[in-house]
């Protein structure tokens, strides 16, 4: 009869672990999606501050130390802030790209906001949301529709060879 006993007690034990640790590890794989913010994410209020017609400095003061720039010999000079955002729904998972942006400011010669552009992908297209436009090819786009398109790209370090990795 004891042996018995301790059956039930050990198939007793096994059933109430079971009820509180299932539930927990369920808890533990749904609840943990998140989102991954990298670079420089420009909320509207941050971006008013800087309309057309502001000085070089004013940017720098309300945007920061822009991700990367472009200095013309003709004197004019762009500020691009770079940002991504990648979701996961499972903590073990590999984050997938929800949304990639580039924000374009654009100096005169003088050093005053000329253009404002904020580049994302719409539909697998540059797309710029904030004049609501598909730019045309051929544009001053190239720069920025390889910042773009290098997120998600894997350059092959041998150049163009053979796609078994050996140089020619």
């Amino acid at each position: 009869m004891t042996s018995q006993i301790k059956t039930m007690t050990q198939i007793r034990v096994r059933t109430l672990a079971m009820a509180v640790c299932l539930p927990l590890a369920l808890t533990a794989c749904s609840g943990t999606s998140e989102v991954i913010s990298h670079g420089h994410q420009v909320s509207e209020e941050t971006l008013a501050l800087v309309p057309e017609g502001s000085s070089r400095e004013q940017v720098l003061l309300s945007l920061g130390t822009p991700s990367t720039t472009v200095k013309e010999e003709s004197g004019t000079e762009s500020f691009y802030y770079i940002s991504q955002k990648k979701a996961r729904p499972v903590a073990f998972m590999q984050p997938s790209v929800i949304d990639q942006r580039v924000l374009a400011i654009y100096l005169n010669d003088e050093g005053t906001v000329d253009r404002i552009a904020n580049y994302g992908l719409k539909d697998g297209k540059v797309f710029d949301f904030v004049g609501r436009v598909t730019p045309t090819g051929g544009a001053d786009l190239s720069f920025i529709g390889q910042l773009l398109g290098a997120a998600g790209s894997v350059a092959n370090p041998f150049g163009t060879g053979s796609s078994s990795g050996q140089r020619r």
